[in-house]
């Protein structure tokens, strides 16, 4: 086994079995073949990608993902594929390093769902040839951002496609450990945030017409 794909499996391991796996993956971070080697580079590049201190005052990407890995770690049991969803909150920001630009002073990312898509998908064909598993993480984060544009009617928000190509309950629960995944947060924005998961998933049933 190559030094590449034990560390691949290590990294699962991890995430699958850790209650805080950014415990292993800071410990990682700063190691030659994952700051140097292709793909690995797809994630550590993120603790070089910085965000608007507003809306994450944890600072860069990284340190937003491992904070919403650790949330995710959390409530794995409540997904359908614990495996899927947890790469999927490890790679759901994985598009940001290479559309993160600053415009009029803000720091913005846009299409980084859709580029992280195609990412997502570059990464984890270095180690599996399971396209079903790529196919369902990819798209996952393809959509990892319907819960803003779907909850502040933007016109972005396309319920119908999402729905077809992913799970509407995976999408819900990767979106509210997204959401949660910064720090300072008071007491009261925590509830809008789970306000705005049950928002979304009343206008997601509504717009396809299913139960709530």
């Amino acid at each position: 086994m190559s030094n590449y794909k034990k560390l691949f499996d290590e990294i699962e391991f991890h995430i699958l079995n850790d209650l805080k796996p950014s415990k292993y993956l800071n410990s990682i971070l700063e190691t030659p073949i994952f700051s140097n080697v292709f793909p690995f580079t797809l994630l550590s590049d993120l603790n070089k990608t910085q965000q608007s201190p507003v809306h994450h005052p944890e600072g860069n990407v990284w340190k937003h993902t491992m904070l919403v890995v650790d949330l995710a770690a959390e409530r794995k049991e409540q997904s359908t594929d614990e495996k899927v969803f947890m790469w999927s909150a490890l790679l759901h920001d994985i598009g940001k390093a290479s559309t993160t630009v600053i415009r009029k002073g803000k720091y913005t990312s846009y299409n980084h769902d859709k580029v992280g898509e195609t990412l997502s998908m570059d990464f984890l064909k270095q180690f599996t040839d399971d396209t079903k598993f790529i196919y369902k993480i990819s798209k996952i984060i393809r959509w990892h951002m319907q819960l803003l544009f779907v909850v502040n009617n933007l016109p972005f928000s396309d319920i119908k496609k999402m729905c077809e190509e992913t799970s509407l309950h995976e999408i819900a629960l990767l979106s509210l450990c997204d959401r949660l995944g910064r720090s300072n947060l008071t007491s009261s924005r925590i509830i809008i945030e789970e306000q705005n998961v049950k928002l979304f998933l009343k206008k997601c049933h509504k717009e396809m017409e299913l139960p709530t």
